[in-house]
């Protein structure tokens, strides 16, 4: 199974830091958060990476290469118009992602998941690791009933930006910009969204402050 890591956002609650660095090349612990993200996926079996990028993302390119000092493979898919958002990011690249199920996750998040763990094999349209709500967002996104993910019922847990989907997810899109959440709501209202609850370390890199405590947390 290929794995993709979404690298394309601007980063803006990040400036001044991404003004002149693309937020998936900001450090903490010695390592770009990028980086972090590709050594799990190689540790755990996910060696054909592939890697979208638009707001200065010819230095992720610059910084990675092929991949091959992480033992991973790299192919890139660069969003020359600007950011497509998740959904239009990923239906961009589905043709370097194969026909089968495939993972993706933020370049902005920090997580000791194991992702070897996800499952190759989708009974739906798609897969989610949820996660416990964090203070900056205890709203939650979706609900977890039993195995199935749904947008109500139940106490709401928080989407961590690791999924594994299946192209039929998106065969009625078009080419451009749009976001994924609205795809994954369709499904669920036909229960083809399955889910778990990982209550591991996981951390939204998404602002300095939140840098600088993954920073603190890695202790290097």
């Amino acid at each position: 199974m290929k794995a993709m890591i979404l690298a394309a956002g601007r980063g803006e609650r990040m400036k001044p830091l991404t003004d002149r660095t693309p937020k998936p090349l900001l450090e903490a612990g010695g390592k770009a958060l990028i980086v972090h993200i590709l050594e799990k996926l190689v540790a755990a079996g996910f060696s054909d990476v592939v890697i979208n990028y638009a707001h200065l993302g010819e230095q992720i390119r610059n910084a990675l290469g092929d991949g091959s000092s992480w033992s991973a493979r790299i192919q890139y898919s660069p969003e020359s118009s600007g950011t497509l958002e998740t959904g239009g990011g990923i239906f961009q690249a589905l043709y370097l992602l194969g026909d089968g199920p495939f993972l993706v996750v933020n370049s902005d998040v920090w997580t000791d998941y194991p992702f070897s763990k996800l499952p190759i094999k989708l009974k739906g349209l798609a897969h989610l690791v949820l996660v416990d709500n964090p203070e900056h967002h205890q709203q939650g996104d979706f609900a977890l009933q039993g195995s199935n993910v749904c947008t109500d019922g139940g106490s709401k847990l928080t989407f961590s930006g690791i999924g594994v989907y299946s192209p039929t997810l998106f065969a009625n899109c078009k080419p451009g910009r749009f976001p994924l959440v609205p795809l994954l709501m369709s499904a669920m209202q036909n229960n083809e969204v399955s889910g778990e609850h990982y209550s591991g370390q996981w951390m939204d890199i998404g602002t300095p402050e939140r840098l600088q405590e993954l920073h603190k947390y890695l202790g290097v």
